[in-house]
């Protein structure tokens, strides 16, 4: 397939997903509307999480959850608009590990504190990264292409959803543990990376899985190994982990949580935290967020939710110092 035919999918998927969003402009009778931000754009794995929480919470609370794609800066630009957002439960955001622990310590500047200018509701899910290859590259394991990029040294490429996510440190972090030299090629979100891989114009991407399955499904991209310390189910049960390919202790997911702006009232937090996890011990609940490859994943409680942060916040920190990676 060509590479214009792709991103017409791609973007008619994109599409698709806006008109999704886009249904709930009426609120129930009774009840409020309510917008959710997400720092990227329409499609990707943070955005299809929303749209089922959107779903499932409305008719847990009778309100009205509207998805707003703010992509920029790894999840930063939405972050921001969420910490300058009405603090009376109108706004709240799905936010990601990135845009919370690493881009604060990674750039120079971002439009907010995580540590005060928010108040968690509660981890939601965690998104697993697979590491996926045009299928015309001559590799078939982790192991070939350790060995295909040693022999042509800078010669490969990578694409990451942006500076500072996860691809982008895990990516990093892959090419130290392994010494070999790809060129990383950062985008605004992963489905135009992918399209780029899918195309040949770069070789690999380390991507959610929720991303990259319909594309692996599809044979466009050739999947070598999960970042998840286990195996993930459907489309990737036979995918080994990275930990089982030799490389011990190496994990590439991250998790999301939504949080509100700050002074959002104790109550409604609570209220949000309790129909969140209601709508999380729902069997079809799991079952769509397998389906899109994300792994269900909950609080105990708000102030449990706040004290991650803080741990995530200063690990992460410790993180980007050692990488050596700093961004404009």
């Amino acid at each position: 397939m060509s590479l214009d035919s792709t991103r017409r999918q791609l973007l008619l998927a994109a599409a698709g997903s806006v008109v999704a969003g886009s249904a709930f402009a009426q609120p129930a009778p009774g009840g409020k509307i309510v917008k959710i931000i997400v720092g990227f754009p329409p499609g990707q794995a943070t955005d299809a999480v929303a749209r089922v929480l959107a779903e499932k919470l409305r008719a847990q609370t009778g309100d009205t959850y509207i998805i707003e794609n703010r992509p920029g800066q790894g999840g930063s630009i939405g972050m921001g608009a969420t910490a300058k957002s009405p603090s009376d439960g109108s706004v709240m955001m799905l936010t990601h590990m990135s845009a919370v622990a690493t881009n604060p310590h990674l750039y120079k500047s971002v439009p907010y504190d995580s540590l005060k200018d928010f108040e968690a509701v509660g981890l939601v899910a965690d998104l697993p990264f697979v590491l996926a290859v045009n299928p015309s590259l001559p590799v078939k394991s982790v192991q070939d292409l350790v060995r295909h990029a040693k022999a042509n040294p800078g010669k490969l490429t990578n694409a990451s959803s942006g500076n500072g996510t996860v691809s982008h440190l895990a990516m990093e972090n892959f090419k130290r543990r392994t010494g070999i030299e790809v060129v990383h090629v950062p985008y605004k979100g992963s489905g135009p990376g992918l399209t780029d891989v899918v195309s040949g114009q770069v070789s690999m991407a380390l991507e959610t899985a929720a991303a990259v399955r319909p594309l692996a499904e599809s044979g466009k991209l050739r999947v070598l190994a999960v970042g998840s310390r286990v195996r993930l189910p459907g489309a990737f049960a036979n995918v080994p982990t990275l930990d089982e390919q030799g490389f011990k202790d190496f994990n590439a997911v991250t998790w999301i949580m939504l949080i509100y702006p700050s002074g959002t009232p104790k109550e409604i937090v609570q209220r949000t935290f309790t129909a969140t996890n209601s709508v999380m011990r729902m069997p079809e609940t799991e079952q769509q967020l397998l389906a899109i490859g994300a792994l269900p994943r909950t609080s105990k409680s708000p102030d449990e939710a706040a004290a991650y942060i803080r741990t995530e916040f200063q690990q992460w920190g410790e993180t980007v110092k050692r990488s050596g990676v700093q961004l404009d």
